[in-house]
């Protein structure tokens, strides 16, 4: 059974939230600060949060970032504003989908069930191609981490994602919008200009190098291809050779 974290200060919401969700088959949990709510994901170990932004002590962004990495912990937020500005710092910061307020119950448990399919199919996914290398860079789906050269690299949760999406499939080209689906979810406001931006990002941290595998396909979109660090590529083979002998 899937366990629901709902963190909102307002007695009203949680109680019909809490009640839609259990009449769902979910178990429930509550809190009404991030304080509590943290406390209660460190204890309860949730599947998924609903998380309203506007908290007494702390904001739901701080309370993302006090999470970590919450690969394994599906995060909607709850806004009153509609602001498209908060959600897509709520994005980076790790959660996945939002909901503005006033919001209907039946959409945001349509959104909890499409969640939670996304989650379980990522997380076959990982199960079966955890450990992707090329060259000197590595990368590690279920420890969520990329390194170049042995050193670690920081990205952001989608800027991880992204990478991790376009290095699995090397040579599709995905359209912009196809990106924002896999990566972002479903009716993600920010547009394809989102896309854009966090593969310049990616690009900036990748290096002079290896940035060459992320490949723009004008007026479609990117794809990942080792062609383009092909003598990188073969001069690290022949490193390892030379190391062997």
């Amino acid at each position: 059974m899937n366990k629901i974290l709902i963190v909102d200060d307002e007695r009203q919401i949680v109680d019909i939230l809490s009640y839609a969700c259990k009449r769902e088959g979910f178990a429930v949990e509550t809190a009404s600060s991030g304080g509590e709510a943290l406390r209660k994901i460190e204890k309860t170990k949730p599947q998924l949060l609903i998380l309203d932004v506007m908290l007494p002590d702390m904001n739901g962004f701080e309370v993302c970032r006090k999470i970590g990495d919450p690969d394994s912990l599906g995060i909607i937020l709850l806004t009153a504003k509609n602001d498209i500005l908060d959600k897509l710092v709520g994005l980076e910061l790790g959660a996945d989908d939002y909901i503005t307020k006033p919001f209907d119950i039946r959409e945001l448990i349509a959104r909890v069930h499409s969640l939670l399919r996304r989650m379980r199919k990522k997380s076959e996914e990982t199960e079966t191609t955890d450990k992707l290398s090329y060259g000197k860079l590595a990368l590690s789906r279920v420890q969520r981490k990329v390194s170049l050269n042995g050193e670690l690299l920081v990205f952001t949760p989608k800027e991880f994602d992204l990478l991790a999406l376009l290095l699995r499939h090397l040579d599709r080209v995905y359209t912009r919008e196809e990106l924002l689906e896999s990566v972002w979810g479903f009716d993600f406001a920010g547009g394809t200009r989102t896309v854009d931006i966090h593969l310049q990002r990616l690009r900036k941290k990748l290096g002079p190098v290896y940035q060459q595998m992320l490949v723009t396909i004008h007026g479609v979109g990117y794809k990942a291809s080792l062609d383009t660090i092909e003598e990188e590529l073969a001069a690290d083979h022949a490193d390892n050779l030379e190391d062997v002998r």
